[in-house]
């Protein structure tokens, strides 16, 4: 355990790296996709590991840029924080384990007017009997001027961060103060379903989910994972549903703040999500008001054993 608040930590930290992004994106412009997103990536992987190297020592870190590292380990005469893997054996026996998504929506990140991309930052924390569980996250939606946090008392917040009208005497922006509020996922409207999809992929197994539930869905399309979560918890779709193969740093955080909202949030088989494995695949997760929580596990079973087509 450490003296840092490990909530407001983590939302300092995805709030700090989305800035960053916001930067890169004014510095680097959109004529190059590929540049902009590699130079993103890349900048905010070692603001985050440098970060968490200084705050966290010890602390073993798992990042989609460096996949695997210890914050604070270097090697002998190199003063730098960690950007690259190191032993998964390493992490799987910390303690305190970081799972950090540095860009979540590269794709959305590189479009200009894109808002839909996300940075991550959770912590995995093992209790006194060994059992592991997501102790803190933040979701930052920097080009919204929202983050979504964990907060000490088990519950959730919404941030926002947004800046405030134009300075009169120097035209420059007014960084107006964060507001934060208590978040807690609203429930459904009766008779109709909005399930939040890849907005370049939109899945068949999706369709086939809403062929049998009894309710009206809307299938809305929205660009990164944390994106897509952040939009259930925030009213604007009620459900996300994915089983077309991610790793833990897309959900670890949106999944901390999902249930810090009260939202369920599960794997579509309606087990567990269980983070700081030894293989970081997870392929799937559904995300949702309790309430609606059955009828879609139900549908998803019937959709899965009804195969292709």
């Amino acid at each position: 355990m450490t003296d840092v608040d490990d909530h407001a930590l983590a939302a300092e930290l995805a709030g700090a790296a989305g800035r960053l992004l916001l930067g890169v994106r004014d510095e680097v412009g959109f004529a190059d996709a590929r540049v902009l997103k590699d130079t993103g990536d890349l900048r905010a992987h070692e603001y985050l590991m440098a970060a968490l190297a200084e705050r966290c020592p010890g602390d073993a870190v798992l990042s989609e840029e460096g996949r695997s590292s210890v914050a604070g380990k270097r090697s002998k005469g190199d003063d730098r924080a960690p950007t690259r893997n190191t032993s998964a054996d390493e992490r799987r026996t910390a303690a305190r384990v970081w799972i950090v998504d540095p860009l979540d929506g590269t794709r959305e990140f590189s479009e200009e007017g894109r808002r839909d991309w996300a940075v991550h930052v959770a912590l995995w924390e093992r209790d006194a009997a060994g059992r592991g569980r997501l102790a803190a996250g933040a979701v930052a939606l920097p080009a919204q001027g929202l983050t979504l946090r964990t907060d000490a008392t088990g519950g959730a917040a919404l941030v926002r961060t947004d800046a405030g009208a134009p300075d009169p005497v120097t035209a420059g922006p007014v960084r107006a103060q964060p507001r934060e509020v208590p978040l807690h996922v609203p429930a459904p409207d009766a008779g109709k379903l909005r399930i939040a999809v890849s907005r370049t992929r939109p899945p068949e197994f999706v369709r086939q989910l809403a062929e049998r539930i009894d309710v009206n869905v809307e299938l809305v399309p929205i660009g990164s994972a944390g994106a897509k979560i952040s939009a259930v918890l925030l009213g604007e779709v009620d459900a996300y549903v994915h089983a077309g193969g991610q790793y833990e740093w897309d959900s670890a955080a949106p999944a901390a703040v999902a249930l810090g909202a009260g939202a369920h949030a599960s794997r579509v088989d309606g087990s567990p999500l269980e983070y700081n494995r030894e293989d970081p695949r997870l392929p799937d997760i559904l995300v949702c008001h309790p309430a609606s929580a059955s009828m879609l596990l139900t549908g998803i079973a019937a959709a899965a054993g009804a195969g292709p087509g």
